[in-house]
């Protein structure tokens, strides 16, 4: 076990997300409703359908998030011009939202001991893995894994 790729993967994603599941209860958040959250400030309003594809979740995954981000009152939901696309947006909430978990981001990039450089390296190698797990056609990128 010690030496497959996908235990060192998992126990690492482990790690990290223990090391974020205080610090984002702390802002009312669940980690999946903080990745939701990071893809709305970095891209903005965006239909349930693209958030998903953006997450590598189906929509179904993604809606049951919305719903308690739009009770916590930092999304609201509006349907487009073909009603059967639901866009999701900020409010007010959401958006200063991100300023406090800014706090949360820091204290887990403290937490991993790696410099800029080390977390950029390691950053940029997990995205061309999973780049090239997916061009190989073993997981399509819109499917969850």
């Amino acid at each position: 076990m010690d030496d497959q790729l996908c235990f060192a993967l998992y126990a690492a994603t482990n790690a990290v997300v223990r090391a974020y599941r205080p610090l984002l209860g702390e802002l009312g958040l669940t980690y999946p409703q903080y990745l939701l959250m990071l893809a709305l400030w970095q891209d903005g309003t965006a239909p349930v359908h693209a958030l998903a594809q953006r997450l590598h979740l189906g929509s179904n995954a993604v809606t049951p998030l919305v719903d308690k981000l739009e009770g916590a009152g930092f999304v609201t939901r509006a349907r487009g011009s073909d009603r059967r696309v639901v866009f999701v947006a900020l409010t007010e909430a959401g958006i200063e939202l991100e300023g406090k978990v800014l706090v949360a981001q820091q204290s887990v990039v403290c937490r991993t001991g790696l410099g800029d450089r080390d977390l950029a390296d390691l950053r940029q190698e997990l995205k061309d893995l999973t780049d090239r797990i997916a061009a190989s056609g073993a997981v399509p990128h819109d499917e969850p894994a």
